[in-house]
């Protein structure tokens, strides 16, 4: 094959979203200060020319892939936890997600790490917002006034944020699948009310 048939061979297999879900993963391995285009390039086995074929350069890569997690975080959120019509449920639910979505939960954890990144900053306050509101109105559903049920709103996702951390920086012990569950079960029974 020659070098001309080599590169319409890379720009027809791989999409733009291949490059994001790329970058997505070296974001929640390292950090949104490693997303290069040569590193992901020999990641991926191509050249930087299959890159530019999709993407201006590094920052416009950032930006959709930042899209992309956003979309999909939302949509995740939308159809997992929205379908499920007890509160209660809900809420454990949220806090089960946290051992079980990795890659999601990683990309946000190293993005939590880059909230003075002028692509991360808008988007952290927006999936938060997002999420806090979901947190709350299940408060509500339960029979919080919106006050109590926004301060217990802010209580639970400060508990998920900082698990999270806890994890990123490697200061959680290593938990079983069971241990993990005893855990959330703990967690949720602290800040979810029984009936």
């Amino acid at each position: 094959m020659n070098q001309s048939t080599a590169k319409k061979k890379e720009r027809s297999t791989l999409s733009a979203g291949d490059w994001e879900q790329q970058a997505l993963i070296l974001i929640a391995e390292k950090g949104i200060r490693a997303v290069a285009v040569e590193s992901l390039a020999r990641r991926m086995g191509v050249t930087k020319g299959s890159f530019y074929w999709h993407f201006n350069n590094r920052e416009s890569l950032l930006e959709q892939s930042l899209i992309r997690w956003e979309k999909h975080d939302a949509a995740n959120l939308q159809t997992s936890l929205s379908a499920i019509e007890d509160p209660r449920e809900r809420l454990r639910s949220f806090f089960r997600r946290t051992g079980r979505e990795k890659l999601t939960h990683n990309v946000y954890s190293s993005l939590c790490t880059a909230s003075d990144h002028p692509q991360v900053e808008p988007l952290l306050e927006r999936v938060a917002e997002r999420r806090m509101k979901h947190i709350e109105k299940a408060f509500e559903e339960i029979g919080f006034d919106p006050k109590e049920a926004s301060h217990r709103a802010r209580l639970t996702y400060s508990a998920y944020l900082g698990f999270l951390q806890l994890q990123q920086q490697h200061q959680t012990p290593s938990l079983s699948s069971e241990e993990f569950e005893a855990y959330m079960t703990h967690v949720i029974a602290t800040l979810i009310p029984e009936e």
